[in-house]
């Protein structure tokens, strides 16, 4: 046999019994057959063997059984990142002509999909106010076809009734579909409070390093399990494997990662309640925090992003000034990581709410807390006296 050839042959030549700690990571597209008879091409290779890497690896289908079993559901998809699982949805159970529901308060890019490629595919997304609770019936039309919680929502933290939202679509046969990263899949139970869709942006909590990009679309049932399968092959979501990887070895340390930050979070969110410059924390935990009581009864803990909001002595240039006097504290968006990071947000916009670009978003990583509370006390320190 020419060398060149011996080069290229796959047959293993080592021994193929070794075991260890860590799922393997697996890289390659091709799927190498016995014979022809065995060839095939699908999606479901849990069930039928693998077909295609496009469609998943050993890495990356043990990923999405651990997601699984994290969540209690009945499968789960990995796909490119949070985004990217927001679109499977869509696309899932919307369709020209459809109307669908997000909150105001959901994932900015959330809402740039409904007013950009959806509005386009005659999709309709109306916005609705994320404490409406049960009081979303009256939003539910004939044609609505999906309505989405973020619970909290993303930078103003609203909790939201999800039980309530849950009962009302049901009566009316809309699925609800929650994205469950603030609680990183175990904080809230989605499934048993009867949600149909779970979603995870994977980077923030479960990658916990601020390195990746993943995400992941868990199922309630079969049906939809059948009805998400095709979309997902016609999207072409493949995933990296290497990128499983680390999202793998960083769901065994999630426990010990979350414990630590909620404690550290708390401390900081406490002593920002005392602070003279501060007129509001938006934490989940505090009384503060609009739907803090839905967090208390469905919650079984709280994590590391939450936001405050400077007095209104403070202009706008103030507050980014005073991010930029932070040390410790890097500017930056995303959160779940191991850092701390802080932004301002200074165009937020909210029916009914005028936040005056005083709003800062934070999310504490695994610092000392006292050397955190001090960059924040020296920051505040340049602002305009309270009087």
């Amino acid at each position: 046999m020419d060398w060149r050839t011996k080069l290229l042959d796959p047959t293993p030549r080592s021994r193929r019994d070794y075991r260890s700690l860590a799922t393997p990571v697996y890289r390659g597209s091709t799927v190498v057959f016995d014979n022809q008879e065995s060839v095939r091409d699908g999606w479901q290779q849990e069930k039928h063997g693998y077909s295609y890497g496009l469609y998943g690896t050993p890495t990356s289908l043990e990923l999405a059984a651990r997601i699984t079993h994290l969540e209690g559901a009945h499968n789960s998809f990995i796909v490119p990142g949070g985004q990217a699982a927001i679109a499977l949805v869509y696309m899932a159970y919307c369709r020209a002509g459809s109307h669908a529901l997000v909150p105001f308060s959901a994932y900015g890019p959330n809402k740039e999909m409904a007013e950009g490629i959806l509005r386009n595919f005659g999709i309709e997304v109306e916005a609705y106010d994320p404490l409406i609770g049960g009081g979303i019936s009256s939003l539910i039309r004939d044609n609505t076809s999906l309505i989405w919680c973020e619970s909290p929502g993303s930078v103003t933290m609203e909790v939201q009734d999800v039980p309530a939202i849950v009962l009302a679509a049901q009566e009316r046969g809309v699925a609800v579909a929650l994205d469950n990263t603030y609680a990183a899949g175990v904080m809230f139970d989605a499934f048993y409070h009867g949600v149909d869709v779970s979603i995870q942006a994977l980077t923030k909590y479960i990658g916990g390093h601020s390195d990746l990009l993943l995400g992941s679309v868990s199922v309630r049932d079969e049906s939809a399990f059948e009805m998400f399968g095709p979309v997902y092959r016609q999207l072409g979501l493949a995933v990296s494997p290497d990128e499983c990887s680390l999202a793998l070895r960083g769901l065994q340390t999630l426990p010990v990662r979350l414990g630590q930050l909620e404690t550290s979070t708390l401390e900081v969110a406490y002593w920002l309640a005392e602070n003279p410059h501060i007129a509001t924390v938006y934490h989940p935990a505090l009384p503060s925090c609009p739907g803090h009581a839905h967090w208390k009864r469905d919650f079984t803990g709280s994590a590391s992003v939450f936001s405050f909001l400077l007095k209104d002595h403070c202009s706008t240039q103030q507050a980014q000034d005073f991010l930029n006097r932070l040390q410790i504290f890097k500017i930056g968006l995303s959160w779940g990581g191991v850092n701390s990071l802080a932004v301002v947000y200074p165009d937020l916009d909210r029916p009914g709410q005028d936040f005056g670009g005083r709003l800062v978003r934070l999310n504490i990583g695994l610092e000392a807390p006292s050397d955190l509370i001090a960059d924040l006390e020296a920051a505040l320190a340049g602002l305009p006296s309270t009087g």
